[in-house]
């Protein structure tokens, strides 16, 4: 039996051609796959905050519809207090009530959290913000505490609308709260804590 050059290039197509091009066909949907993963979970990683920034500050919204928000303890307040069912005094976490007879909680089954860390009730000059917890990295890079700095001089209706800062891809990751006391003769005034 005579072996042509068809024979030939017959068997070196099905010999080594065509597995080296189903071996590159792969490759590249691997890479393409890595690719669309590393680009597809920034947008959302964003949409995830911005869902809980959100749901949050209409938590609080309602809150303060309820029991009047007064105020909060320090200028940066964890949220890990919305699961409470009761309490004695006038505060709850680190939120003072003006009407704390009249929560009605808990408001969440579980605090939200982002990368382990837990979301902010922020006081600036400019009012009060549900911002993601200290430590956290942005779907944009930025880490809150280290390149985006959340102090009373903080400028977050700013910072919202900055995509180096507290925006990404014309998404906000913080949200305002309009909170506070509203009413005219109202006076903040700290119940006495019930020790049981």
């Amino acid at each position: 039996m005579k072996i042509t050059m068809y024979d030939y290039k017959k068997g070196f197509m099905r010999n080594y051609i065509i597995p080296l091009l189903i071996v590159l066909f792969f490759s590249m949907l691997i890479v393409l796959a890595i690719f669309n993963l590393r680009v597809t979970s920034k947008y959302y990683l964003a949409d995830l905050i911005v869902r809980d920034v959100t749901q949050l500050a209409t938590i609080f919204e309602r809150i303060d519809q309820e029991c009047k928000i007064l105020d909060f303890d320090y200028q940066k307040n964890r949220i890990n207090f919305l699961n409470v069912k009761s309490f004695v005094g006038s505060e709850v976490g680190p939120m003072n009530l003006a009407y704390p007879d009249k929560w009605n909680g808990p408001y969440i089954d579980d605090n939200p959290t982002y990368q382990d860390k837990e979301y902010l009730v922020v006081r600036t000059k400019k009012g009060y913000f549900v911002t993601p917890g200290e430590g956290v990295k942005l779907p944009n890079g930025q880490i809150i505490g280290k390149d985006i700095i959340l102090d009373e001089d903080a400028d977050i209706p700013s910072m919202m609308k900055d995509e180096n800062q507290l925006m990404f891809n014309g998404k906000q990751l913080a949200a305002r709260l309009t909170i506070g006391v509203t009413e005219p003769g109202l006076i903040y005034q700290k119940l006495p804590i019930e020790r049981i």
